[in-house]
């Protein structure tokens, strides 16, 4: 498959996810970046992973985005990594609630901070940073 057929697949997969989100291993921190629309489907991911009883097993997880390397996951207690934000589906449908409420309140350019509700143990931080309406997350990928 040629590259640029690569990178329109990607540039799909990212238009569906509706939001972009990166990994800051310096940082440590998960970076979701989207707009209010956007945001409310990274929430949306979330509440439908933690809502199916299926996904109720220790280690069980679903990979989005055109990389594959966002990681929602069932555990026996909250945590985000570099691996992974999981936790018991009770815990996810709270932090999808959380931002679910944050979300639409929220202004452009604020960045919303959550281990400290979910997980405040955890070695990274879940931030979600609220963009104009104009936003692409295709523009965010640095190999596109």
């Amino acid at each position: 498959m040629s590259s640029e057929r690569v990178n329109e697949m990607a540039r799909r997969e990212w238009m569906d996810l509706g939001f972009y989100y990166d990994r800051d291993d310096s940082e440590k921190v998960w970076r979701i970046l989207g707009t209010k629309v956007g945001l409310l489907k990274f929430c949306n991911l979330i509440s439908t992973y933690a809502a199916n009883s299926e996904n109720d097993v220790i280690s069980h997880h679903e990979n989005f985005g055109p990389y594959s390397y966002l990681e929602i996951g069932t555990w026996n207690v909250p945590e985000i990594t570099e691996h992974w934000i999981a936790g018991p589906l009770k815990q996810l449908m709270a932090l999808a609630s959380d931002i679910g409420v944050l979300v639409p309140n929220s202004v452009v350019g604020q960045k919303l901070l959550f281990r400290h509700k979910f997980s405040p143990q955890s070695s990274y931080e879940l931030l979600l940073e609220i963009k104009d309406d104009d936003f692409s997350p295709i523009t965010e990928d640095p190999t596109l």
